[in-house]
């Protein structure tokens, strides 16, 4: 029987069902993004697929918008809405590793630390991000760039399979040889085609890398990436590094009246045999005056948090990325304008290399469509001043706009904001059509409508 109001919801799921007037019900609507505040008319915190598969079906009966969460961790918010039903994962966290045959099962709603922590303990490790508290949901579907992506590819391309809830209600398996049309789709369409309560991942042999961060003078920003773009292109596949802006925070390894200087960085990871991570660091040393870092073998989990402090829950954030093929002089100069203007210690670019085994992968064999990049490049403030969204906002458009032209036309899709809904097409790039006949079969009506949304 389908549920047609929440106290029906409520007898036919084992998770929680939260609605305004319960204890509880502002905390539960919150997402990561702390300019986004908004009212669903009901939460369900599912325990299970069955809950998952009973919410659906509730949301589209009763004519409700729909929202899914894993960690909640979506820029323009899209784990929430107002008036509509959220679906939020969080208490679907289980992560059961198989070390034999090198593979993972995760819920839908784990994170990446979860999903690390569980892996590590038998040295294996895939394709996350920087955040521990961004959900592998989220990331994975929209593609999955993080420090091993050169050499193991985006976490979507260690993907084996995914238990999806369609917008019939119905639980599918999708695998190569299971819905393997779905199972393309999922792989870069991001979160339009249902609702993945559990992924199959591959593994590697990943437990201590070399990693850290390294802080050069501002005005050696030129040089650095100058440095950078002709380093990568031939750099061992074991070397995750990219280049970035930081305001100093007050941590021991920055002398302390350095403390608030804005500096160009390196952030880099050697995944290959720790004892020779020193050496392999050596050219980040010889481009110019290193003037703090911190630097060393550590597990892969701590890298994995080692930004969590900067991107708390709660913190106003806003984003803009574009995928860029080749990091030209003038686009050089365009982040030497733009990025030292970061305004807060939160607030930086990132621009992450997406070639080695990434360009391995056809650009038609997943859904992720833009295989032939070689960069793609992220643009965020935040901070946790009300006052300053506007201007934060402003640095955030005029910097994307200054390198527009020297990108592509599309970008990632998990850098994206509430206003780029006219970039769909671009940022699906050569697969849009194909998934826009996929839509129409799996979601025809649209349901999974918040996200980067293929319209049907």
């Amino acid at each position: 029987m389908t549920a047609k109001t929440p106290a029906d919801l409520r007898d036919q799921v084992r998770g929680q069902v939260i609605v305004e007037g319960d204890a509880g019900y502002d905390a539960a609507r919150k997402v990561h993004n702390g300019m986004i505040d908004k009212r669903p008319a009901v939460i369900l915190r599912a325990a299970n697929a069955g809950d998952v598969m009973t919410a659906v079906n509730f949301a589209r009966d009763t004519g409700h918008d729909l929202s899914v969460r894993g960690g909640g961790h979506s820029g323009p918010g899209f784990g929430t809405n107002d008036g509509g039903v959220v679906i939020d994962l969080s208490l679907m966290r289980g992560v059961r590793v198989d070390p034999k045959a090198q593979t993972v099962r995760a819920e839908g709603g784990a994170t990446w630390g979860d999903f690390n922590s569980a892996t590590h303990a038998f040295g294996l490790a895939t394709t996350g991000g920087i955040i521990s508290t961004t959900g592998i949901a989220g990331l994975t579907l929209g593609g999955g760039i993080g420090y091993l992506a050169r050499g193991h590819g985006l976490s979507l391309d260690n993907l084996i399979s995914a238990d999806v809830v369609t917008a019939d209600g119905k639980m599918l398996v999708a695998s190569e040889t299971e819905n393997a049309d779905l199972f393309w789709a999922i792989r870069g369409g991001g979160g339009n085609f249902g609702v993945c309560t559990s992924f199959e991942y591959k593994l590697q042999p990943v437990e201590t890398v070399y990693w850290g961060p390294m802080f050069y003078e501002i005005d050696e920003t030129e040089t650095v990436f100058k440095f950078f773009r002709d380093y990568i292109k031939t750099a061992p596949r074991e070397m995750g590094a990219f280049p970035a802006f930081q305001i100093a925070p007050p941590l021991p390894f920055i002398p302390e009246n350095r403390h608030g200087d804005m500096f160009c960085a390196i952030v880099a990871c050697w995944s290959g045999d720790p004892s020779e991570g020193e050496k392999q660091f050596k050219a980040f040393h010889d481009v110019a005056e290193v003037k703090a870092e911190h630097v060393g073998p550590l597990p892969y989990p701590a890298i994995n948090a080692a930004f969590d402090g900067l991107f708390p829950t709660g913190i106003r954030q806003y984003w803009k990325g574009n995928f860029v093929k080749e990091l030209s002089d003038e686009a050089i100069a365009a982040h030497v304008r733009h990025g030292p203007n970061a305004p807060t210690v939160s607030s930086t670019m990132h621009l992450y290399p997406i070639d080695g085994a990434c360009h391995d992968v056809d650009s038609d064999a997943t859904a992720f469509g833009h295989r032939d990049a070689d960069f793609a490049m992220v643009v965020l403030a935040a901070s946790d001043d009300p006052a300053a969204d506007s201007a934060h906002t402003k640095w955030v458009r005029d910097y994307s706009d200054a390198v527009a032209p020297h990108s592509e036309p599309g970008g990632y899709i998990n850098f994206m904001d509430d206003d780029d809904s006219g970039r769909v097409r671009d940022n699906f790039g050569g697969n849009y059509d194909r998934l826009l006949k996929l839509k129409r079969h799996y979601d025809p009506d649209n349901l999974f409508r918040h996200n980067q949304n293929i319209a049907p």
